[in-house]
């Protein structure tokens, strides 16, 4: 038994006759804000699909609070109620209204009542910064930062023990990142757990209590922001942050 939330060990996985995970390992404990980066293909959205089970790892563990979703007789579906993901593409029902989209779960899994869903999902729409004039929106009627954060407010609405953020801003024009960044940020400060996917150096630096850098299917290197953008221990870390700076002009000292 540990004290860790999240253990997930020498996870593999192939998709598609393609290795994808090759061993990955990772620990977070209750209140952390840990951002994964890393190259196109390092199988980073493989393993948080695979936390939730949304992909079968073919071996290895994942164990939340010490119970192990990849076990034989597991409730999958009450583990998942435990497991917020919010998608790169929102993945918000079209027919439904943003209020409504937050709502379904609440009704559906937690068997919560009406009145007491439609509640906790306002105010988990007022939290991210959604207006209550367009709780009645569909979609369509939304920008897509407000689809993401109606996306995230879904997630946090069933009060999870950990959220998963999988590219959360990668689908969005870069003038609505900064909503979408700022929900994550207040949410990381209010000490939720999360953990995410994502090439938002800036953000990583800011609030993560970690930073997780993968390669080739692997954790290559962990370490607290300052160090491992500053000074990271492995040549292929330096390469990757060498390729951010060259894409978005990020300095050292901006690091």
């Amino acid at each position: 038994m540990t004290d860790y939330l999240l253990r997930v060990e020498d996870v593999h996985k192939t998709l598609g006759g393609k290795e994808i995970l090759k061993g990955s390992s990772l620990n977070m404990s209750k209140g952390e804000t840990k951002v994964i980066i890393g190259p196109s293909g390092a199988g980073k959205s493989t393993l948080l699909r695979c936390i939730n089970m949304l992909v079968e790892p073919d071996s290895g563990h994942i164990f939340l609070e010490n119970e192990e979703i990849t076990g034989k007789h597991v409730n999958l579906s009450r583990l998942r109620s435990e497991i917020g993901f919010v998608f790169q593409h929102f993945n918000l029902f079209m027919h439904l209204t943003a209020l409504e989209n937050v709502k379904l779960g609440l009704v559906k899994v937690k068997k919560l009542s009406n009145d007491e869903a439609k509640s906790r999902a306002m105010l988990a729409l007022r939290n991210v910064g959604i207006q209550d004039s367009l709780f009645g929106n569909y979609p369509a009627q939304l920008s897509g930062g407000q689809q993401q954060r109606v996306a995230i407010a879904r997630a946090i609405a069933m009060e999870p023990k950990i959220i998963l953020l999988d590219e959360p801003t990668s689908a969005l024009d870069p003038e609505l990142i900064g909503e979408v960044l700022r929900v994550m940020e207040q949410l990381a400060q209010s000490r939720t757990t999360m953990l995410t996917v994502t090439h938002e150096i800036g953000f990583a630096k800011n609030v993560a209590d970690e930073i997780i850098f993968m390669d080739n299917g692997v954790v290559l290197e962990t370490g607290p922001p300052v160090e491992l953008l500053s000074n990271p221990k492995q040549e292929r870390t330096r390469r990757f942050l060498g390729k951010i700076t060259e894409l978005y002009g990020v300095s050292k000292k901006e690091k």
